[in-house]
């Protein structure tokens, strides 16, 4: 496993910091266009599939030692990176919600029982 980088370090911290911003500001950005935020979020998860299968693949411990040094910072910084991805269902709320505001707009009324 290559320590060449501490985690700890000034100048990778400060290098977090700047994407975590980049990423905000991106976001801020999009505000308001689902496309263009919906590229940004392909975009992160690509990134992160590339880091996990390319280099930290590659920089895995080869050894008992250092696989527990591994598993102990993942176990006392809280857990796995994963990208959750939105369940259809919460996607579809904003639909339902926007026609029944249309249906409501137009007279008409909506045939499926309120929640």
């Amino acid at each position: 496993m290559n320590q060449g980088i501490k985690v700890d370090s000034e100048i990778f911290n400060s290098r977090l910091q700047e994407i975590a911003t980049a990423v905000h500001n991106a976001t801020q950005d999009c505000q308001g266009d689902a496309i263009a935020l919906l590229a940004l979020l392909r975009k992160l998860e690509y990134l992160h599939r590339e880091i996990r299968d390319n280099a930290f693949q590659n920089s895995l411990p080869n050894n008992r030692q250092a696989l527990y040094g591994l598993l102990k910072d993942i176990e006392s910084e809280g857990g796995w990176p994963y990208i959750e991805r939105m369940k259809l269902q919460r996607f579809l709320v904003n639909l339902i919600a926007d026609s029944d505001e249309g249906n409501t707009e137009n007279g008409l009324v909506s045939d499926r029982p309120s929640s």
